[in-house]
């Protein structure tokens, strides 16, 4: 993918967010992806591609939104960024054939079609050139968390690769007055407070944190969070303070 698209903008600076998304983990690709397109200069664009149905009839796509543009399959990885920004300016189909790599294989379509489209978006193709305008994008169903009094039931929805285990519940949610006495219960068990950072408790400890992506997130101080408690995508978190 880099390749092809050094061959048409050589002068592309290309950036990794990360190649550690498990296969075919749309969500969690969605959620890396809305935690970080953001800290990017105007202009960059994005490409997203966990893409477990590439071959089929799925559609693929190019999105501008404010000065950014985010060009992936259209099954879900693109929504949570347009679900928690500024409103969509376009979406339109890549269907012109002129602008991808071939011969076009059924199989590395991020290689083909996504990289070739994103390079010609960097040296200013107008977006409308790769196909017609489409009015919305395939959405991800996002959990969100439920409050109830001064209780906050969620779920883990992304585990780092530290193993820290990465809530739906926004730091928003708690009153920064209300956090020190919070406490985090996992499967309905007490399991931790809320700290300001991983090593608020001794080492071997687990802790609740609102990491960098604004979420909570489930940690313990020099381990492996998911793997020590058992935590995967789903699993059930919820908070209580006073």
């Amino acid at each position: 993918m880099k390749g092809v698209a050094l061959r048409i903008n050589p002068r592309a600076t290309i950036v990794d967010i990360t190649h550690e998304i498990p296969p075919g983990d749309i969500r969690a690709g969605a959620f890396a992806l809305a935690a970080s397109w953001r800290f990017f200069p105007k202009g960059t664009v994005h490409v997203a591609v966990v893409d477990p149905g590439v071959g089929s009839e799925r559609k693929a796509i190019v999105v501008q939104m404010e000065s950014h543009f985010f060009v992936g399959p259209d099954n879900g990885v693109l929504s949570c960024v347009l679900a928690r920004t500024t409103p969509v300016e376009r979406i339109h189909l890549i269907e012109n054939s002129r602008y991808w790599l071939k011969p076009l294989s059924h199989t590395f379509h991020g290689r083909d079609i996504f990289a070739p489209v994103a390079a010609r978006l960097s040296r200013g193709v107008p977006i409308q050139k790769f196909g017609p305008r489409l009015k919305d994008i395939e959405r991800l169903s996002w959990p969100e968390p439920e409050t109830t009094g001064k209780r906050i039931t969620g779920e883990v929805i992304y585990i780092d690769r530290f193993g820290n285990a990465i809530t739906n519940i926004e730091i928003k949610s708690i009153a920064e007055a209300n956090r020190a006495a919070a406490r985090v219960f996992l499967r309905g068990k007490l399991l931790c407070g809320i700290g300001p950072l991983y090593g608020s408790v001794q080492e071997g400890r687990p802790v609740g944190v609102f990491g960098s992506s604004g979420f909570l997130e489930i940690a313990i101080n020099g381990g492996n969070a998911a793997r020590q408690l058992r935590i995967k995508p789903g699993t059930p978190i919820a908070v209580k303070y006073q």
